[in-house]
């Protein structure tokens, strides 16, 4: 029979087995199936059960099987990651992190873990992510962007400094992969408790030369709480792209209500798109009173 007719008909066993048989069952077949077609289909199916003895399961392949670039090895185990990320379980923290440093994994399996360490949200895990983001032999840029959005999941306010130092240091890096730029900016804005040094970081960020970074920017900072809010988003308003202008007019609108699209609305010094984009505003402000 095909793998992908065995894959199909695996579900059915649900209205077969009892939980602890369906257990048993799954655990056999990650432990002696071969064929990562089926195998993928398991790790989903036992996702809704989540027994601590598939878990261990799951974390020895990890360490044991290694992908060769094999898609679909490389596949089976990020989804092996993605279901040990599920458990929350702070003891899977150690695995993942060794599949995390270890550069000879492949790195769509170790962005997976990133992903899963944030995820999974233990603080033990900001320290070795931080490690990745500052290692300049580390040539994954994709990796650093996820161990960038894990720090921001995990609200560490010790990555604060080495975010910004890398911010500030890796203009080069930046040049060519701004969506680094865009990650850092956002986890700086999740990790804002009045900071200042975060910011004026911020602020920075507002005139970068990519529109998504200024965008995550505009964002961080109405997120911030910060008493000069609104004076730093307002100039974003006549920025020279469309999407940060809206962005910014959003954000303001969010901080100061309507006040902002009546100005939008009356004073010359703004674009046509600008005042489109209030009129519309406008118009689901007054819906929402009639309701």
């Amino acid at each position: 029979m095909p793998s992908s007719v065995v894959a199909k008909n695996l579900s059915t066993l649900e209205d077969t087995y009892d939980e602890e048989d369906l257990v048993s069952i799954y655990n056999g077949m990650l432990l002696n199936v071969e064929d990562y077609e089926i195998l993928i289909q398991v790790v989903r199916l036992t996702d809704s059960h989540r027994n601590p003895s598939t878990l261990g399961i799951l974390c020895d392949t990890l360490k044991a099987l290694k992908c060769n670039d094999d898609d679909e090895i490389i596949n089976y185990k990020v989804m092996c990651v993605k279901a040990v990320a599920n458990y929350k379980d702070n003891s899977t923290v150690l695995r993942l992190l060794s599949c995390l440093n270890n550069k000879d994994e492949h790195y769509k399996v170790r962005l997976a873990c990133a992903d899963a360490l944030g995820r999974i949200g233990d603080k033990y895990a900001v320290k070795p992510l931080i490690d990745v983001l500052e290692d300049e032999e580390e040539k994954s840029v994709y990796l650093k962007e996820s161990a960038t959005f894990a720090l921001g999941m995990l609200g560490d306010t010790s990555a604060i400094d080495p975010l910004i130092a890398i911010l500030e240091s890796k203009q080069g890096l930046f040049d060519k992969f701004s969506f680094l730029k865009e990650k850092i900016v956002e986890a700086l804005g999740k990790l804002n408790f009045n900071n200042k040094r975060v910011i004026n970081a911020l602020k920075k960020s507002l005139m970068d030369s990519s529109p998504l970074v200024r965008i995550n920017a505009i964002e961080a900072i109405m997120n911030s709480e910060d008493e000069d809010a609104v004076e730093l988003i307002r100039p974003c308003l006549n920025d020279e792209d469309n999407e940060v202008k809206r962005n910014a007019l959003v954000a303001l609108y969010n901080l100061v209500g309507r006040d902002i699209l009546n100005e939008v609305l009356e004073l010359p010094i703004y674009s046509d798109y600008l005042r489109e984009e209030a009129q519309s505003l406008m118009e689901e402000y007054e819906d929402n009173d009639e309701e």
